[in-house]
């Protein structure tokens, strides 16, 4: 997402063209704008819907000379267009005499008497009857293309001295027929699929046979910002995500609540009676669309159905989402989709001026087949599957099976990027937002990469400034093996620490993986309660720059890791390692002594300990990009189920301590439709053994500025320690549902979040008796917890959360209410 912003200010793009083309605004006579008006072009069925400010703009590559306005309870009127080309048209509707008998739908609509919502009803009843879902399997070739456009860039911003060089760009820019701004298109990405699915069995798959892109990079990073392009959509269900986003969908048995719906017209398409009902918001600032759709009047399937989503729709980034849905009549009661449009106009402000990206998914269907049963292992999804055949198909090949051709601007993007990654400028260009968005700066004669830069420098208390360097070896995102590295040095305490980690994946079909590494470093020992063998995984408390309290609680730490994972069903990762590592206190203010023997009279300040342990990772309906070593995660919602084993072995490696451990994490995140989403954290973990502090289990604290996932606001570090514990916590996110009811609030586009956390747990007696570290053990024995309320998309950017304490609220030096923010670009 990051390049995309950033690629904002290098393209530019100008209207050119000479279809029949009009913009404006309709007014009522008091000059009030007339929001969803039904604009066509008069003899044709083209024709658009005005926005929520009464705005339009409707083409077509026919000529028209006249078009016609309609509005409930206002008479149709015809405007004669003077040319081809007419913007910021003024359409003023003014009311007739021969609709006062008539019963009018304006504004906010009766949710009785109203014939367009008996239509709705009889919909909802047909819903699982129409289309697919009347087959107990389907199968259908499907054809993809996606596109990113510049847009909205003037000619004087196209004289900048910036794009010296690069101005051969702007031979290929063209006009949207939807919003009627200037485009230049950047990318492309085609792919041929077969899709089959059973709903029966619940299960569907998707063959891929070809795909082809162009445009900057090989497409894996573009994918993930425009993933929820690549999500699939039912019209008919209650809810449409995109963008992370619930949207309440017009067909929704929810609808009522949210939409207005008018019965405007009825008409024959393809030798079908159908009804015409426009749909738009009840309230401002939810997530909505405004549109139209065509419902034949027996089997009540769509036929054609169009929507936009609102402006005032609290979403951040994205200014317009268009979508288009055509069906085909397959016999007198099948209703089948045939093609699916839509286009989203990314863009920092949503002012109608503004600069942005177009991002645009065009899907058609053929060949459909029906109730052709397959085996149950041809559902089952492969772990690491790749044909690199299917993204070197030849131009004849194309040529050959594309669903439609395609037109000039997309011929020429595939030449034009080409030729733009042979000029010098344009390369710097691209490096600078390559670095800003991985955090790496290329360094491709060596093939490695230094950073990440954004840990360069940090502090803490035992190391005062801290400076880091460090670096990997890049070929490619699909590399096999990777070997990563860095050194870091404290002006405080004048040591350099280091740390190196090597990973190799030796059977690519089942992810077996062989990893290991090296690290000296200082570190916040108990930044998390559950631990896994990440050995460059490091807090941000370790040497965070904005602390709340000072930390002395350091630990040097020495670890040495080797394991193997693989992955031998989708999402189901197991892994076997083996660790050495020797603790030590990095502070005079700070001690993990414990006693050494019975009488309690000897002490050592230094662990040493050898460890074997066994992880099991699921996560269902986890996605990510690329099949190499490492993989990049598409931020959608999944379940995360992991259980840990460990062993301790004494006298291994002269390892100090035997015991066992066992810990759970569990993650739910629950969408809740317009309600926004809910996360749900469990972890729990049990010691069986004598172990000291340094082994313990901290109940992670937060004693930085930041907002750190699964920790506690209101804990100081060690505040807690246990080696029987149990966390819950539960965080909503209404995504402003409520804001958006408050006048004089709504605007500003603020979201919600409440939580709740608590933890529980206790220790034994025996690692009481050995603890000669001055740090008295409290465990949460009477279960601790704090609430938390919190303001999200401050800015479109920051949030805020006020956490309290709701018990021990007498400890000394402690924070009973915190406030504590985060920093990031969220849709």
């Amino acid at each position: 997402m990051k390049k995309i912003f950033t690629l904002l200010v290098i393209f530019l793009a100008f209207s050119i063209s000479a279809q029949t083309k009009v913009s404006g605004i309709v007014l009522d006579n008091t000059n009030q704008p007339i929001p969803y008006a039904n604009i066509i072009f008069k003899g044709s069925q083209v024709g658009v819907v005005s926005n929520e400010d009464g705005r339009f703009y409707i083409e077509s590559p026919n000529n028209y000379t006249a078009i016609i306005v309609s509005f409930v309870g206002f008479p149709d009127k015809e405007v004669k267009l003077p040319k081809l080309v007419n913007y910021d048209f003024k359409v003023v509707l003014t009311e007739g005499n021969a609709l006062k008998e008539v019963k009018i739908y304006a504004g906010k609509t009766s949710k009785k008497d109203n014939p367009a919502l008996d239509i709705l009803r009889k919909i909802w009843e047909r819903r699982r009857k129409n289309g697919l879902k009347m087959f107990k399997q389907y199968q259908y070739e499907k054809y993809e293309k996606v596109e990113f456009d510049m847009n909205t860039i003037d000619s004087a911003f196209m004289k900048n001295k910036l794009f010296k060089g690069m101005e051969f760009v702007f031979k290929n820019i063209d006009t949207s027929s939807v919003t009627g701004k200037t485009y230049l298109p950047i990318f492309i990405n085609e792919s041929l699929s077969d899709f089959y699915g059973d709903n029966e069995a619940k299960k569907t798959k998707e063959i891929l046979k070809a795909n082809k892109n162009s445009g900057l990079g090989n497409g894996d990073g573009v994918n993930m910002f425009i993933k929820d392009l690549y999500n699939d959509f039912d019209i008919y269900d209650n809810y449409l995500n995109f963008f992370d986003k619930s949207f309440v969908s017009p067909l929704s048995r929810t609808g009522i609540d949210v939409y207005n719906y008018v019965l405007t017209d009825t008409a024959y398409i393809d030798n079908k009676w159908c009804y015409n009902i426009v749909f738009y918001p009840r309230r401002k600032n939810e997530l909505t669309f405004k549109g139209d759709f065509w419902v034949n009047d027996s089997t009540f399937a769509i036929k054609t159905i169009n929507m936009a989503v609102t402006k005032s729709a609290n979403i951040n980034w994205v200014k317009d989402i268009y979508i288009e849905q055509e069906f085909e009549v397959l016999n007198d009661s099948v209703f089948l989709p045939t093609r699916d449009y839509m286009m989203s106009d990314f863009a920092l402000r949503k002012k109608e001026e503004s600069k942005g990206v177009y991002g645009k998914r065009t899907t058609l269907y053929r060949n459909f087949k029906f109730d052709e049963k397959k085996p149950e292992k041809f559902y089952k999804e492969e772990v690491n599957y790749i044909d690199n055949s299917v993204y070197a198909k030849s131009d004849e090949y194309w040529e050959a099976n594309r669903f439609e051709r395609l037109n000039k601007d997309e011929v020429g993007i595939y030449k034009m990027i080409d030729t733009l990654k042979t000029v010098k400028r344009f390369k710097q260009m691209y490096s600078l937002v390559s670095i800003l968005g991985s955090g790496y700066i290329e360094i491709p004669k060596w093939k490695l990469d230094y950073g990440p830069i954004f840990s360069t420098v940090g502090f803490n208390d035992v190391e005062g400034w801290r400076l880091r360097a460090g670096g990997r070896t890049y070929f490619g995102p699909n590399d096999l093996w990777r070997i990563q590295a860095y050194t870091a040095y404290g002006f405080d305490d004048n040591k350099f620490k280091y740390g190196v980690s090597g990973k190799w994946m030796v059977d690519k079909k089942n992810r077996v993986i062989i990893s290991g590494g090296n690290r000296r470093d200082v570190e916040q020992i108990g930044a998390s309660l559950t631990t896994t063998n990440d050995v460059l995984g490091r807090s941000y408390a370790s040497s965070g720059l904005f602390t709340t309290a000072a930390n002395g609680k350091l630990t040097n730490i020495n670890l040495s890791t080797v394991a193997v994972e693989m992955e031998p069903v989708k999402n189901l990762t197991f892994q076997l390692g083996f660790s050495y590592r020797t603790l030590e206190s990095a502070s005079e203010t700070f001690s993990l002594n414990y006693f050494t023997d019975d009488t309690f009279t000897s002490t050592a300040s230094e662990v040493k300990q050898s460890e074997l342990n066994l992880q099991v990772e699921y996560t269902p309906k986890r996605k990510t990009i690329g099949y190499g070593v490492e993989r990049r995660e598409i931020d959608s919602p999944y379940s995360r189920f992991f259980i840990n084993y460990s062993q301790g072995f004494k006298g291994l490696i002269d390892s100090d301590f035997d015991y066992q451990k066992i810990q759970l994490y569990y993650k739910q995140p629950i969408v809740i439709g317009a309600l926004g989403r809910s996360n749900f954290t469990m972890e729990l973990g049990k010691t069986f053994g004598q172990v000291p502090l340094g082994l313990m289990s901290v109940v992670p604290g937060n004693q930085t500025y930041f907002i750190i996932q699964n920790t506690f606001s209101n804990l100081n570090f060690y505040e807690f320690v246990a080696d029987e514990y149990a966390t819950f916590q539960w965080e909503h996110n209404f995504n402003g549902k409520i804001f958006a009811r408050i006048p004089g609030i709504r605007k500003l586009n603020l979201r919600e979040i409440i939580g709740v956390r608590g933890v529980y747990g206790t220790v034994s007696d025996e690692n009481r008796a050995i603890n000669a570290s001055g740090l008295v053990y409290q465990a949460p024995e009477k279960p601790y917890w704090e609430y938390s309320a919190g303001i999200g998309n401050i800015f479109k950017v920051f949030r805020l959360d006020f956490a309290w304490r709701a018990n021990y609220r007498d400890i000394p030096d402690t924070n009973n209410f915190t406030i504590k923010g985060s920093f990031g670009f969220y849709f």
